[in-house]
């Protein structure tokens, strides 16, 4: 890699938490945002903020954000103000009920739900927008990479490219890592978020629930008792075994860029080995980072957006 990374903390939770509160630019006025709701079902629509570079793009790139987060997300911020500076155009998507959505569909969402991206995917096709580039962000790279594996050689007329970063792909694996004990305070962040959603999308909801009430002890058991139900799943683990990204990425066909650290307290870095099988994917483990954290000590603090902008600029070298 042409810069490796050089953590500003080695310590986990601080490069996890500290990195969600730093300060982040996005230039609204050189890059302006436009809002645009999308339909991509009869009774759903999400939200995307689009902003185009200062001349013509050289590529667009639908970035899709972890669990309970938003366009708005932090890391979604830098890596558009990043990829603007570089020439692309963005297009932060919030997926089903985030950002302020919750009552623009009828469902909840799920960490297999491709449906979305794939729509909003197929109308930059038809805009002649396409080969574009998918990045995801923890829940949101297993959906990306979910995503890229279902379509299989399909992806590649309409996908440059797919990058992850700190993506949950084996989603069983990680929710038992998020049990552990020192992991109680993004288990109580998660759950806290979810539970407020809820309380907002519950009449809407109420015909696919179990008599749950509001008492979760974890995500695993709002998976359960919500999540899994509500799309028709068993339960918890039938939803996890099918909508993991690890079962679909051996069948990627595009160049898929893959970044996590191996002291990620939510992922365990085994999850990843399957991957590392595929010769379209490209994975790489730093030993610091945390989970989306990533903080450098010297140069751009925020070290996965060069990262990412790095290999999508060399992957496009490649092909002219």
């Amino acid at each position: 890699m042409k810069n490796p990374f050089r953590p500003l903390f080695r310590n986990a939770h601080l490069s996890t938490i500290v990195s969600s509160y730093w300060p982040r630019q996005i230039d609204e006025l050189k890059y302006p945002v436009e809002a645009k709701l999308f339909r991509p079902e009869p009774d759903v629509q999400v939200l995307i903020h689009r902003q185009q570079p200062a001349g013509e793009a050289i590529g667009d790139v639908i970035l899709v954000h972890g669990l309970e987060g938003s366009s708005d997300s932090p890391y979604m911020r830098s890596m558009a103000q990043t990829l603007l500076d570089s020439g692309f155009a963005t297009h932060r998507m919030n997926i089903r009920t985030c950002g302020g959505t919750e009552f623009l569909c009828n469902t909840f969402y799920h960490a297999g739900l491709t449906t979305d991206i794939f729509a909003y995917l197929m109308d930059l096709d038809r805009r002649r927008r396409t080969p574009a580039w998918l990045i995801g962000y923890s829940l949101g790279g297993n959906m990306v990479l979910k995503l890229a594996g279902e379509m299989e050689d399909d992806a590649l007329r309409v996908l440059a490219g797919v990058c992850a970063v700190s993506a949950p792909v084996d989603l069983r694996a990680c929710t038992e890592r998020l049990d552990k004990r020192s992991n109680w305070i993004y288990q109580w962040h998660f759950l806290r978020s979810m539970r407020r959603r809820l309380k907002l999308r519950r009449q809407v909801l109420e015909g696919t629930l179990r008599d749950a009430g509001e008492k979760f002890k974890s995500v695993y058991d709002f998976d359960d008792k919500i999540t899994g139900p509500a799309f028709g799943f068993r339960d918890a683990g039938q939803y996890y075994e099918t909508q993991s990204a690890v079962r679909f990425t051996h069948r990627i066909r595009v160049p898929t860029f893959v970044i996590a650290a191996q002291d990620d307290p939510l992922i365990p870095p085994q999850v990843y080995d399957p991957l590392s099988q595929n010769p379209y994917i490209d994975v790489r483990l730093t030993e610091h980072g945390g989970h989306i954290g990533f903080l450098a000590r010297n140069g751009y603090r925020h070290w996965v957006d060069e990262a990412v902008r790095d290999w999508m600029l060399a992957r496009l070298a490649e092909t002219g």
